[in-house]
């Protein structure tokens, strides 16, 4: 029972051309990932293998038929978009017309945090490399997750689980953490409703897009509870908990207690140990009713009779999760776990009491402050675009542009990670997963590694007449502790081929 599982984020990135409002963004993404690739990556440049995936296959028990499952979600075919595999792990690719990141998998809330915010580098850099080719054009990016006229683009997390978990027990537990969970989590918005059109400010920026509570749709019928039941792992002992009802996140903070938090209840969740019914009357509507007041003060009614806030919702969840690491670890407690447990508490007790307290550390609260400065010193309305503007500006990548840059550079927002830690995370795999394996392979033997994917490495080996492939199924070995002094040995792809296959 504590916050160490295999997880990872993955986040698709709002992108425009400059002064080229109708220029198609899919060939911009396209531009942006393959000018950070052709700078970075050296010799050949290894494919996505797409072999393992089932994107159409539900936790419910079944799998989608092709031919009635939305095109958008059909991700295990190769479309050929610009999609590669990073020396950190990670990879960078076009997704529905958008440049995403994903994390490489780590096992720590803090481990999240950092190879997250190598991402933002990562798509920083890309942008500034797309400009400088021959034709280049002025791309920005923002880590935010609607255009403000009706679109959303995701910000998911994954998290391994073990797949004896009767899947019901993950809907009834999670809706309502989930609910709740943006009090922490959100990136705050302008405008209500899914084109922004209503008037004032929400907590989230994803609430207002989801319809369903149960579903395996990503980009239609959003449901708050994901059904993709793609592990990337041993499928008899693990499930991939796919979650898409996050907002894109650029407070560390904020980020660590979106996962650390999850994972903790999910631990709850695995163990049997939520030992009460927290579920609310009409999830989908309560979703968007929390979002709707930053007051923090709506009530919501609970199948059992209770109104609770969403803060108190949390602090039911909160108390549960410290119960139960008392019971199972006791002092032997990790010094992470019990700090998200601590960090937890904290800022549930100053959300009940004054909010904006937290502007250093919760995206949402650092938004509302500067555009409630903004709104007293010009004295502007809800509806005023010059807020929208700033709204957007918050998420934007480019340091000289970003609001967030700008909050943390005079040091108004909380680090949990260097700057340092970033810049070598933009090219270091985390040394605890397999993706310390994936990374090493495309840094050392980067001209024979022909595909990659996150359960697979497939070489192209001289005098081989077929591919040949290196299962990494389990996310827990290929790391630096079982490899590396192998990796280190092996001077060509060769020799470690028959190294590992002798």
């Amino acid at each position: 029972m504590s916050v160490r599982r295999v997880m990872g984020v993955e986040v698709e990135y709002g992108i425009s051309v400059q002064g080229q409002p109708q220029a198609n963004p899919m060939v911009a993404s396209s531009q942006v990932v393959n000018a950070y690739a052709s700078a970075t990556l050296r010799a050949r440049r290894a494919r996505w293998d797409f072999e393992e995936e089932s994107p159409l296959r539900d936790a419910r028990g079944y799998d989608v038929s092709r031919q009635v499952a939305d095109p958008s979600q059909l991700t295990d075919e190769d479309l050929g978009l610009a999609n590669v595999i990073l020396t950190n792990g990670a990879r960078l690719y076009v997704d529905h017309a958008h440049p995403e990141y994903s994390t490489p998998e780590v096992v720590t809330p803090r481990d999240v945090v950092l190879w997250d915010k190598a991402g933002e580098q990562v798509m920083h850099d890309a942008a500034v490399r797309a400009a400088q080719l021959p034709g280049g054009q002025q791309i920005a990016l923002y880590k935010n997750n609607t255009d403000g006229k009706g679109a959303s683009y995701g910000a998911h997390e994954n998290y391994l689980m073990r797949r004896s978990t009767p899947f019901a027990d993950i809907v009834r537990h999670l809706t309502p953490f989930f609910v709740s969970r943006q009090v922490v989590t959100g990136s705050g918005r302008v405008g209500i409703g899914q084109d922004g059109r209503g008037v004032g400010f929400q907590v989230s920026q994803r609430s207002d897009f989801f319809e369903v509570e149960v579903g395996l749709e990503t980009t239609l019928k959003r449901p708050i509870i994901n059904t993709r039941d793609e592990p990337h792992a041993d499928p008899e002992k693990y499930r991939r908990l796919h979650v898409i009802v996050g907002d894109a996140n650029l407070a560390e903070v904020s980020t660590y207690l979106k996962v650390g938090t999850t994972a903790l209840v999910l631990a709850m969740v695995e163990d049997g140990a939520v030992s009460r019914d927290l579920a609310v009357e009409s999830p989908v509507a309560a979703l968007r009713e929390v979002s709707h007041d930053p007051t923090l003060r709506t009530l919501l009614t609970l199948r059992d009779g209770r109104r609770l806030t969403a803060v108190q919702l949390q602090m039911e969840y909160l108390e549960l999760a410290r119960k139960h690491v008392e019971d199972r670890l006791g002092a032997d407690a990790d010094a992470q776990t019990l700090d998200v447990l601590a960090r937890w508490e904290s800022v549930l007790d100053r959300l009940e009491r004054d909010p904006l307290s937290l502007a250093g550390e919760l995206d949402w609260v650092a938004k509302l402050k500067l555009l409630e400065q903004y709104r007293s010193r010009d004295g502007l309305e809800w509806d005023d675009a010059k807020l929208a503007l700033i709204d957007l500006q918050y998420s934007d990548v480019r340091p000289e542009k970003s609001l967030h840059q700008r909050l943390v550079r005079a040091g108004r927002m909380e680090r949990l990670v260097t700057d340092a830690e970033v810049e070598a995370a933009m090219h270091e795999p985390p040394p605890d997963t397999r993706a310390y394996f994936r990374g090493r392979c495309l840094e050392k033997y980067a001209e024979h590694v022909a595909a990659a994917s996150w359960d697979s490495v497939i070489f192209d080996l001289p005098g081989r007449e077929s591919l040949q492939r290196i299962p990494t199924v389990d996310p827990l070995r290929g790391t630096r502790r079982h490899v590396g002094e192998l990796l280190d040995r092996c001077e060509t792809a060769e020799a470690l081929f028959t190294a590992l296959t002798q």
